[in-house]
């Protein structure tokens, strides 16, 4: 591990946590050069996760894109950063046992976790995967949940 103020290679670890998740490690680290202190956290890297996209399209997974989605969902709901992040990692969790998922099967998921966190975040995401065009739209959708 490098440095983050004088870039030399050689850092040792002063403490270990397992963080209140169980998924994740913090670590604090210090510089045999400058002594410089800094924390890194280890965490499960979904590698090889593939997403089958329309027309049998496939592309890597982007963490990026599905938090991005999820935060305009999110968007003036008053709901805390973390809340977003624990959705974000159980989601990743249940799907680092594949190798590929269809895109369908990610907004399907995330469109269930949703529905426990806030219901007009669900509807949101709803209307954007499911490409409602009017208000007839969310209110079909609306009364097949029930």
């Amino acid at each position: 591990m490098y440095c983050i103020n004088c870039w030399n290679d050689s850092t040792r670890v002063i403490d270990s946590r397992v963080s209140d998740d169980g998924k994740t490690i913090r670590r604090r680290r210090e510089c045999e050069n400058c002594h410089n202190r800094f924390t890194t956290f280890e965490k499960i890297e979904i590698i090889n996760l593939i997403v089958e996209k329309t027309w049998n399209r496939k592309e890597r997974y982007n963490r990026d894109k599905l938090e991005d989605s999820i935060i305009k969902a999110l968007n003036k709901r008053n709901l805390s950063v973390h809340v977003i992040t624990d959705l974000i990692k159980t989601l990743e969790f249940k799907w680092s046992w594949k190798q590929e998922i269809s895109s369908k099967d990610i907004w399907k998921d995330v469109l269930e976790a949703l529905l426990k966190i806030d219901e007009v975040a669900y509807i949101r995401y709803a209307s954007v995967h499911l490409n409602f065009e009017s208000a007839k739209d969310f209110i079909e959708f609306i009364n097949n949940r029930k």
